[in-house]
């Protein structure tokens, strides 16, 4: 038989990208902001990479080994999730609940589901959830030697006035990974170029959450106030890295966009009205649940194919 007519299963469509590639690309990305972050807030910070990293892909293996299963952990996605979970933690929480986390993320959020592939939400965001509720004393404790005020949001939420360029350099107090937004964007850009992740996501989420500050946030056209939400509570580490995960987020073009919008109106909705001057990890996997009705509605209907009529003709 011809080449021409050769059958095969699908994907008739492959990439030379494999997981371990891309999961390599994203720890790469988010070295500008693990060094600042160790910079900043000065050894703890690194113990806490450690330790959350090391409790993440011990957890894979050890579930891997019990269930007898292949093991996973060469493909890195335990190393970024640890990574991830280190970087939207503040540096002062005891390392056995950053241990905590890191086991919650792993075994609970992902392999229990399946596995990579399988996790309804973001495994990092979804350990940080989880720690904000049992250890919500410790989770909030953002006082430093260096810092030992309160972080940008909660001080504007205060009614006082905070310094956009020091939010976007990085000196302020918050999360280990959050505070500098340039090291953030040099990592963005880096997964940008890499083909790793486009805007759709990004943009909408940040757009989104730009209009409805403005409209709802009480300070009109206040730029100073618009540019220190935008670059306050992890908004950009969220939109880059943990909105734009492949496994929790849409795969159509259209649905992306829905997505990001979704998490753009329940960060302001979270910040504007909640307790909590943050929003950004509770925003993002609340929109993970809404990933499955995103993409039912948004998936292209296969050629040829039309919607049954209600009535058939004549009446019948």
């Amino acid at each position: 038989m011809s080449d021409l007519y050769h059958v095969s299963s699908s994907p008739h469509v492959r990439s030379k990208d494999t997981t371990g590639k891309i999961m390599l690309y994203v720890a790469i990305a988010l070295v500008p902001t693990s060094l600042f972050g160790i910079y900043n807030f000065g050894w703890k910070a690194l113990l806490l990479m450690a330790v959350t990293i090391a409790s993440c892909v011990a957890s894979e293996w050890v579930y891997n080994k019990i269930v007898h299963k292949d093991q996973t952990v060469k493909d890195f996605s335990a190393v970024v999730t640890g990574l991830l979970l280190a970087l939207n933690l503040p540096v002062n929480l005891p390392w056995w609940e950053a241990v905590i986390g890191g086991v919650f993320a792993i075994i609970v959020v992902k392999c229990l589901f399946g596995g990579l592939g399988q996790n309804f939400m973001n495994p990092a965001l979804g350990a940080r959830c989880f720690l904000l509720i049992a250890f919500a004393a410790d989770m909030t404790n953002y006082v430093t030697d260096a810092y030992t005020g309160a972080t940008p949001l909660a001080a504007m939420r205060n009614g006082e006035t905070v310094n956009t360029l020091d939010m976007l350099i990085g000196r302020t107090a918050g999360t280990i990974g959050e505070t500098s937004v340039i090291a953030i964007l040099i990592g963005a850009i880096f997964l940008i170029l890499m083909n790793v992740i486009d805007l759709k996501i990004p943009a909408s989420y940040i757009i989104t959450f730009a209009i409805f500050t403005l409209v709802f946030g009480g300070h009109g056209l206040d730029a100073n106030y618009l540019v220190a939400q935008l670059c306050g509570g992890g908004l950009m580490l969220g939109a880059f890295f943990m909105a734009t995960d492949y496994v929790t987020s849409p795969i159509t073009p259209v649905g992306q966009i829905i997505f990001g919008i979704c998490c753009g109106i329940l960060t302001g909705l979270f910040r504007t009205l909640g307790a909590n001057a943050e929003g950004v990890s509770f925003a993002i996997i609340l929109s993970n649940l809404l990933v499955p009705m995103i993409e039912k509605i948004t998936v292209p209907r296969a050629f040829g194919v039309v919607k049954e009529a209600k009535s058939k003709e004549g009446g019948k």
